[in-house]
């Protein structure tokens, strides 16, 4: 036991080692290629034609020999009328995004890219589709993802939202920009409200005589502190901001949708199913993927992602993400393995 005691602690020695060398060459490497290599790219799947294949893979497989070579003779002459009929019968298209939000909005960058690539292709668009999960964050951020799609409307381009779990607070401020919303029917809408919070930490500083001094020019330049004593003036002030940022989110949402009431929805409250469409927070109830294969029939849709290119560096901390996410997630299901057995 002693021996292999010894063995896996100077195992960890090396590997601790192995470590101490890799980081900063890596950190050096992926420092200086990122300077030459684009920061990412874009990739653009024909939804239309993966719907197709999908549906026919599972009709093939159900098909007995003779069916089969019936079923093949016909796709291939569909092909052949569809190359001969492309430049005459061409069909208009539609593109599909996707939004998943976090506390910054963190994905707004590639948002913007996928829209610039849109606008800029100057192609006829039918409608744009987008996919947003999120449960909002800034609402800097998020203001900032709305102008983004406000870019679309602008250009005379139908803007569709498509939510299958949730889109509240920051996650509909950028949602309301467009021109239809639609739901699932367990996705969680609304939260029109702003919150704030911080600790404070001054009596335990004081506790403990350590002094904290913050110095500022300006009235209110810094309402609320974490380390200094807060005071009812500031408090005031702050709540005052809160509740200004708060009717700029009410009269956004009353501007894109004039059919709400933001009286009564602008309360910090979630919606759902039929009655977020009663106040006229949706428009309809349906699926992400309900939508897209019934719009798929009529025009052909694409679907464009920018895909970020990561150094060697954000590379290797990405992997150690997932590795330790794996062993966290691996030990958890270990202990509760037990609770769920009969």
């Amino acid at each position: 036991m002693e021996i292999l005691t010894d063995y896996l602690v100077f195992l960890l020695k090396v590997f601790t080692i192995a470590l101490a060398i890799t980081v900063p060459l890596l950190l050096i490497i992926g420092s200086s290629k990122s300077k030459s290599q684009p920061k990412g790219k874009l990739t653009i799947t024909n939804l239309s034609e993966k719907f197709e294949s999908m549906g026919n893979a599972v009709k093939s497989s159900l098909l007995n020999a003779k069916e089969l070579k019936q079923f093949n003779k016909e796709q291939s002459k569909e092909k052949k009328k569809k190359s001969k009929n492309k430049d005459s019968e061409k069909r208009d298209s539609a593109f599909v995004l996707n939004f998943k939000g976090d506390i910054q909005a963190t994905e707004v960058e590639k948002l913007k890219q996928e829209i610039n690539s849109i606008l800029l292709s100057e192609t006829p668009c039918k409608e744009v589709v987008i996919r947003v999960e999120s449960g909002g964050g800034s609402a800097y951020a998020y203001g900032l993802c709305a102008a983004e799609l406000k870019r679309l409307v602008d250009n005379k381009i139908n803007l569709t939202v498509c939510i299958d779990k949730v889109a509240a607070s920051g996650g509909y401020l950028m949602s309301c920009v467009a021109s239809k919303i639609i739901a699932a029917p367990w996705a969680i809408v609304g939260s029109i409200g702003v919150i704030a919070q911080l600790p404070n930490f001054h009596r335990l500083l004081k506790k403990n005589s350590i002094d904290f001094e913050m110095h500022t020019a300006g009235a209110f330049k810094r309402t609320l502190t974490t380390l200094g004593e807060n005071t009812d003036e500031g408090r005031k002030k702050f709540k005052s901001d809160l509740e200004d940022l708060h009717l700029i989110f009410k009269d956004f949402v009353k501007e894109q949708r004039p059919q709400v009431d933001t009286d009564v929805v602008a309360t910090g409250e979630v919606w759902q199913g039929k009655e977020a469409i009663e106040v006229g927070l949706i428009d309809s109830i349906e699926t992400s993927d309900n939508y897209l294969v019934g719009l798929s029939k009529d025009v052909d849709l694409f679907e464009i992602e920018f895909v970020e290119k990561k150094n060697l560096s954000e590379k290797f901390a990405f992997s150690m993400h997932l590795v330790l996410e794996k062993l966290v997630l691996k030990f958890y299901d270990l202990i509760n393995r037990d609770r769920f057995l009969s």
